[in-house]
């Protein structure tokens, strides 16, 4: 018999660590990419307006930009679904790396395609083909990379799981730092004539990285026999339809607070008529908690519980919304807007850690991705992709006004707290 020694134990650690840190790495950097992209178009939307939709009023033309902003989230739910099944026909990792191929190739379009004053009409097109791409890709990321991370630890779902969210932050700090830095850097000629594509481009370079690692990556589950189970999407519609309308009410509050925090920028510049720099330096700073504050709040959860810690801080986002937005748009300096932001997104950080593995318990194996896939992406369409265009629309009604993001939020967090409610009452993570 063998027996084994304090050193062979130090280095099975060692070995376990490494192994989690590549596999969090090989999910979070596709997620990382989608998310950038996401940031990216929405924090450059006044540049992007002019490049590809031009228009004679500029809020129609920040209007469609947001539009084909969120159409492409319009085809997630698709992307969940369809990748999401082949995730669980045929092995995490096979739908992983088809959805980092897809995105790259949609931020290469993006980052390369002519104006609206070189190719016509063609250049709106192809842009929103490109983000219909993108779209669908997005769609089966979350689903199967969160299947994927919680089934290697069970043991530590809220930790593991939570660097999907926190991956989320360091692209939108990556997003927020670019405009920061070529806002200050550029001339406003520079940046509407070419500075815009420079985020963009480095996108690009992100994805071989995600598709090397994630090639090196195996799963922990591995795809059901041929013939051996219904269709994931059958079963989901079918038995399954509570937790995944709970899913995505959970999920409505955290994506809504995410889409502001882009969006930030715009309202900044259109609303508040401050510099753009403003905007996105509130918004890197919000960013920056997400990324360091989600792993923590995941942690937490595996202690205490998901719905105990997941309740308390959408309490605090309920009673912080609308006299942030008050203190926005009543003495709006860059000041204020830095705090008003960061501590939205503070309350976000702690709120989003957790939530990833309470919608991935919400579901069995059998029909985890296609579940988690379709419930995040009917969550992030509804609540987020169309956030930052319904806050321009209703930002046109004289009572609404500058208060519009105010009273969207308070809207949504309500919805998430009877879901958390819900889901606590019926014992169902």
């Amino acid at each position: 018999m063998t027996l084994s020694t304090p050193a062979d134990a130090q280095h099975t650690a060692a070995t376990t660590k490494k192994n989690i840190t590549r596999l969090i790495v090989a999910t979070s950097v596709g997620n990382a990419l989608e998310w950038y992209d996401i940031s990216v178009y929405a924090y450059f939307a006044v540049y992007l307006s002019k490049a590809f939709f031009p228009a004679n009023d500029p809020t129609t033309s920040l209007l469609l930009t947001f539009g084909s902003f969120g159409l492409s989230f319009l085809i997630r739910p698709i992307g969940g679904i369809v990748l999401g099944a082949y995730a669980d026909r045929h092995g995490r990792k096979a739908s992983l790396m088809l959805s980092i191929v897809l995105m790259t190739l949609g931020t290469l379009v993006l980052a390369l395609m002519p104006t609206y004053q070189t190719i016509g009409i063609l250049a709106p097109i192809a842009v929103m083909l490109a983000r219909l791409v993108q779209g669908f890709s997005a769609g089966g990321e979350f689903g199967s990379s969160t299947a994927f991370l919680v089934e290697h630890m069970p043991e530590r779902r809220g930790f593991v799981a939570s660097w999907q969210f926190a991956s989320q932050g360091v692209s939108g700090l990556l997003g927020a730092g670019f405009g920061a830095l070529l806002t200050s850097l550029m001339s406003p000629e520079d940046l509407q004539s070419w500075g815009w594509r420079l985020p963009f481009l480095f996108g690009v370079l992100i994805g071989p990285v995600g598709i090397y690692i994630r090639n090196h990556v195996d799963d922990a589950t591995p795809p059901p026999a041929a013939g051996k189970q219904d269709s994931p999407v059958r079963e989901v519609f079918a038995r399954q339809k509570l937790a995944t309308v709970l899913a995505v009410g959970a999920l409505a509050v955290s994506t809504a607070v995410n889409y502001l925090i882009v969006y930030m920028p715009t309202y900044v510049v259109k609303t508040l008529n401050l510099a753009p720099s403003v905007g996105f330096i509130a918004a890197f700073a919000a960013q920056t908690a997400v990324a360091l504050l989600a792993p923590i709040a995941g942690l937490a959860s595996d202690k205490i519980g998901r719905t105990t810690h997941m309740i308390l801080f959408a309490l605090l986002l309920l009673v912080s919304i609308f006299p942030a937005f008050l203190l926005l748009t009543g003495k709006p300096t860059p000041t204020i807007i830095l705090i008003g932001v960061l501590w939205l997104g503070v309350l976000k950080s702690l709120y989003y850690g957790p939530l990833a593995a309470l919608m991935s318990e919400l579901f069995p194996a059998a029909t985890r991705a296609t579940g988690l896939g379709l419930s995040y992406n009917i969550g992030v369409t509804l609540f987020g992709g169309m956030g930052p265009a319904i806050m321009t629309w209703m930002g046109g009604f004289a009572p609404i006004g500058e208060l519009a993001p105010g009273y969207y939020l308070t809207g949504v967090c309500l919805l998430s707290l009877w879901a958390l409610f819900t889901i606590r009452r019926l014992r169902l993570a």
